[in-house]
């Protein structure tokens, strides 16, 4: 990522806890325009196959931009949201998040670590790389993915139990790094 898109992306987070609505609005969809934008080009040669690209949702398919935070930074912004309800996530993962979902059927999820000095996976993302986009989640089809076997085809292809792909970070990688 450059210096001036990485720039524009810290002032995207700190406006996430923004006191104005609409300010928080244009941060968040920023953020979630610069991380899909990021894993759209990752993904673009995983498209020219048909069954992939249709597992991806296609140019219109469902993504989910994960920002990795400090705990301050996710208090501040959770605060500034009305404080959503935290997602559950398994104690081994270290981490705390929740969701934003923003107009145009945009959605945002805000990660930290519960405990920064740890081996999560977002502790780790965080001690190297500063907050930023961890991750980019595509919804992907089910039914298509247990009939077609294209799994196989793309690698670092990690299914969880929602049937989203985890993309990486943005900035490549894997986000366990």
């Amino acid at each position: 990522m450059n210096a001036a898109m990485n720039e524009i992306l810290m002032k995207a987070i700190a406006g996430m806890s923004s006191a104005e609505a609409e300010a928080r609005v244009l941060a968040a969809t920023e953020i979630y325009r610069t991380g899909r934008a990021l894993a759209d080009h990752a993904v673009y040669p995983w498209k020219a196959d048909a069954e992939l690209a249709e597992l991806l949702g296609g140019a219109s398919g469902q993504v989910n931009v994960g920002l990795a935070v400090t705990p301050e930074t996710f208090a501040a912004i959770r605060e500034a949201n009305g404080s959503p309800r935290l997602a559950e996530v398994p104690p081994d993962q270290d981490a705390m998040e929740f969701e934003l979902h923003l107009p145009g059927g945009l959605s945002v999820d805000v990660l930290t670590s519960s405990s920064p000095e740890g081996d999560g996976a977002i502790a780790k993302y965080l001690r190297k790389t500063g907050e930023g986009v961890q991750q980019v989640e595509y919804r992907c089809a089910g039914e298509v993915r247990r009939e077609s076997g294209v799994c196989g085809r793309a690698s670092g292809c990690g299914w969880d139990e929602s049937e989203f792909f985890s993309g990486g970070r943005a900035g490549g990688g894997k986000s366990s790094d």
